[in-house]
């Protein structure tokens, strides 16, 4: 009893702390709780009834839905084991239906539903659609043809009618979440985007490749503002971030840290090549003319994002390089040498 409190208590703990887990994985795994708790019952009432097939069937989803979320819980990886979950879903229903007979087919219309909670809806629409042929093979020899195509019918508009909605709800969602990510000036990621991605690299159920970060910073910035104004300044920030978008990867990503503060997330650079990647942004934003009046350059710190350390050491060992390059006169790059303390 008391190992199962720490159990629950552990579970309930991770779905409280959900801000640190994606959206797809606290939906994969509740609804793995709730289907357990739906099926369980009736796995347990078909064994003591001595139904042995049914009771499998039950029974061998209950231990799949587990499963599933102990993968979730352990690696955060959702988008194969949601697949699965939606074959199970569907594989459960067609057995039940073949089983119990047209009486139970109404556990269609939560399978088809759920299917879109936790897959593409492309992806979704193919698995229900395949499982509506299924359950035609299935009721073709239970039903007259009127009574079968009026529950074909039923099924395929709470089908069709589900990939709507969850087809309009993902564009307005993929709307909202570039908004909010977006710096509304430079178009470029911001400082919430910044910290989910250095919290996506520091989880360590998650490979990846070893990558630096880099912290830019422009130089007397506030003079340019002070005497130009700050319309001068803002398209000052605008083509900073068109130069540092023509001399980085595909695979790297920018972000406004704040004021005129910039990072880039070098994906699968190694402190060398993160250095010489700092050094061309540098003299990239040098040669270029981000303002008519006068020259404008870039100090640049940069940091190996270790997982050893966490995203705020990362930062404040970019942000002592930034320093230091500062320090050392401006228009220069610092590269923290690997065991260098913060």
């Amino acid at each position: 009893m008391v190992e199962q409190k720490k159990t629950a208590a552990g579970l309930f703990g991770w779905l409280a702390g959900r801000s640190e887990r994606s959206q797809e994985e606290v939906i994969l795994v509740l609804l793995c709780l709730v289907s357990i708790a739906s099926v369980l019952p009736f796995g347990l009432f078909r064994l003591w009834q001595q139904h042995w097939v049914s009771a499998a069937v039950d029974l061998a989803l209950v231990m799949a839905f587990a499963v599933v979320i102990v993968h979730v819980l352990r690696t955060g990886r959702h988008r194969v084991a949601g697949i699965f979950v939606a074959l199970f879903y569907t594989g459960g229903m067609l057995a039940t239906v073949y089983l119990g007979g047209v009486a139970l087919v109404y556990w269609v219309y939560p399978t088809a539903i759920a299917a879109y909670f936790i897959l593409q809806p492309r992806t979704a629409l193919a698995i229900n659609s395949a499982a509506l042929l299924g359950l035609v093979a299935i009721l073709s020899v239970q039903l007259a043809t009127l009574n079968l195509f009026t529950i074909l019918m039923t099924a395929a508009l709470v089908n069709l009618f589900a990939y709507i909605f969850a087809y309009r709800t993902g564009i307005q969602t993929r709307a909202l979440h570039t908004q909010a990510e977006r710096d509304f000036l430079t178009g470029v990621l911001n400082r919430r985007a910044l910290d989910r991605k250095l919290g996506d690299y520091a989880d360590e159920r998650r490979p990846h490749l070893a990558s630096c970060l880099l912290l830019l910073d422009l130089d007397h910035f506030k003079s340019i503002n002070d005497v130009y104004g700050h319309a001068a300044g803002d398209a000052v920030l605008v083509r900073l971030c068109q130069v540092l978008r023509q001399h980085t990867r595909a695979s790297d990503r920018i972000f406004r840290y704040g004021g005129e503060e910039f990072a880039v997330i070098a994906s699968g650079a190694e402190p060398e090549a993160a250095g010489r990647l700092a050094e061309n942004l540098r003299a990239a934003v040098a040669s270029a003319a981000l303002l008519e009046q006068r020259p404008v350059t870039v100090s640049i710190g940069v940091a190996l994002m270790d997982k050893s350390s966490s995203p705020a050491e990362w930062l404040a060992q970019a942000d002592k390089m930034l320093y230091l390059a500062k320090q050392e006169g401006r228009n220069t790059v610092r590269v923290a040498q690997h065991g260098e303390p913060v």
